[in-house]
């Protein structure tokens, strides 16, 4: 009776130290804020919309090209997010900035701003305005819970510095910090995921 109880105990102990570590899990969502309907235009005078970007996931930050503080760091931190991507042969995402400076961010001034950065495959970005920034500030709060607010003191406009992930079906399901202490290798990981859970 002991024995078959120490063996019923070691195959249990077994099995869930082979579920923890075996197969491929779900990808986990830490938010569920649904993307509002919009219709922009990118860096070449494309229009991109929520529509457009169903069915692949993609990585979201709120920049401006005449920004003097944390855009220029974001978006290189993005550049090697893509890199790491490009390293696990990802394929189907996007990467999606929305200008928080729509005024001065023409399609033209988006593709000089991009052109600056090591990009490893531009067709992959969408750099967007064509909206007000009462528009964008609206938009940045309702779809991302995150500020976008005009700073009355100078040229520059006060947004917060997160990237967001984007599911296919147009939810964000998480955040991380897009500025100091990148998680590159987590996000990596998780658009791995999120493309394997969508297949």
């Amino acid at each position: 009776m002991k024995k078959r109880w120490i063996i019923a105990s070691l195959f249990l102990v077994l099995s869930v130290l082979l579920s923890a570590c075996g197969g491929s899990e779900k990808f986990k969502a830490e938010t569920d804020w649904k993307v509002q309907d919009f219709n922009y235009t990118n860096q070449n005078g494309d229009k991109v919309s929520l529509e457009s970007l169903k069915g692949k996931p993609w990585l979201a930050m709120f920049i401006f090209t005449n920004c003097t503080s944390i855009c220029p760091p974001m978006t290189r931190n993005m550049t090697d997010i893509q890199k790491s991507f490009e390293k696990k042969g990802l394929k189907d995402y996007k990467i999606v900035g929305f200008s928080v400076d729509p005024d001065t961010d023409t399609p033209a001034r988006l593709k000089k701003y991009i052109g600056q950065y090591p990009v490893a495959d531009d067709s992959k970005w969408d750099l967007l305005t064509g909206y007000s920034q009462d528009d964008i500030a609206q938009f940045a709060l309702k779809s991302f819970k995150t500020l976008v607010k005009d700073d009355p003191n100078s040229n520059q406009v006060i947004h917060g510095s997160s990237f967001f992930l984007v599911n296919q079906d147009g939810i964000v399901v998480k955040s991380y910090s897009g500025y100091k202490d990148v998680p590159y290798d987590t996000i990596a990981v998780d658009m791995e995921t999120i493309i394997e859970d969508g297949k």
